[in-house]
């Protein structure tokens, strides 16, 4: 059965956030640290994983990853933040 995961990354150098969501985490993080070539998260690398909840469907995930990005859900970043 396939897991789905909702990731929240934090450049420390740039005080950025992203969030996603992704079936495979490790390359999915490569991706944003070394591999990618274009996109949001090139311009802000070294990223770290603050954040991983995991989901049996991406309906779930997908739900998640939309709330992270609502108003409330970046309040709640900035308390997982605060917290390292």
């Amino acid at each position: 059965m396939e897991e789905f995961v909702v990731y929240i990354l934090f450049s420390k150098n740039f005080n950025k956030t992203y969030v996603g969501y992704t079936s495979h985490l490790i390359e999915r993080f490569k991706s944003h640290n070394h591999l990618g070539k274009k996109g949001y998260t090139l311009k802000y690398r070294p990223w770290e994983v603050i954040h991983v909840e995991f989901f049996t469907t991406k309906a779930e995930a997908l739900q998640r990853e939309q709330f992270f990005k609502t108003g409330i859900g970046r309040e709640h970043i900035k308390e997982i933040i605060s917290n390292l």
